[in-house]
């Protein structure tokens, strides 16, 4: 066990420098970085959780929340080069599986929605971004690549590749194959689907504007006038 925890360190740490440009020093990331921290304590609780000892593994996972304000089942399977961002409030329940090199930020859950003993947790694929405050809930699978956006409620299964924003979250944009890594998952020409969806509505308006035009005009552009009873007696001719 040892030889591999420091191997999967170094890479931690290289990661992090990576994907953070405020990491200034390995011994920084090290000291300074509480999801760093949170990993290194489950990765410890884990070990003891997969050789039976359940309370003594559950009092270190409670150990590291304790420290670092990130609360990880010490069931929860993890890749390698998980980084969580900041980390406040992250939570990652017991069956919930994470590829590698998987990024979280501050607020992430990551929950079920079902009280049973099965699977009840997502699971996250290689390469995913999960943005602050997101709420990614359910037995289900978030594809290699997807990105979901900050305070986004997933509910159902995210295809790789995809973005999703929004409470219930919705799909927005499939990401490039060679997309570099962007922070809190999100890029700056994401679009808005609230505007996305009233452009819709603006061009449907004016495709049937266009429609009643073609029907009007077949027409002669005439319409028929109903006449009520009082011009009609007028049209009789006779007077009193």
């Amino acid at each position: 066990m040892g030889p591999m925890i420091f191997k999967s360190l170094r890479d931690d740490i290289r990661s992090i420098m990576e994907r953070d440009p405020a990491a200034r020093s390995t011994i920084e990331v090290l000291l300074a970085y509480p999801g760093l921290q949170a990993v290194i304590v489950h990765r410890v609780a884990n070990y003891l959780w997969r050789k039976g000892f359940l309370l003594l593994a559950k009092l270190v996972s409670n150990v590291g929340r304790l420290l670092t304000g990130i609360e990880i089942h010490p069931a929860v399977k993890i890749g390698a080069r998980l980084f969580i961002d900041h980390g406040s409030g992250v939570v990652i329940g017991e069956t919930a599986e994470i590829g590698n090199d998987v990024t979280l930020y501050q607020g992430v859950t990551l929950g079920g929605t079902a009280l049973h003993h099965g699977k009840r947790h997502p699971t996250l694929e290689d390469g995913v971004i999960v943005g602050a405050g997101a709420r990614v809930l359910g037995p289900f699978t978030v594809g290699a690549g997807a990105r979901i956006g900050a305070n986004a409620v997933v509910l159902a299964e995210v295809p790789k590749g995809v973005t999703m924003v929004g409470i219930p979250a919705r799909p927005v944009m499939r990401r490039a194959k060679e997309a570099k890594f962007q922070p809190y998952g999100l890029d700056a020409d994401l679009p808005d689907p609230v505007l996305r969806a009233i452009e819709d509505l603006r061009n449907e308006v004016t495709e049937l504007k266009a429609r009643i035009g073609e029907l009007e005009g077949g027409a002669g552009g005439t319409t028929a006038r109903a006449t009520g009873p009082g011009e009609d007696f007028r049209a009789s001719g006779t007077n009193d």
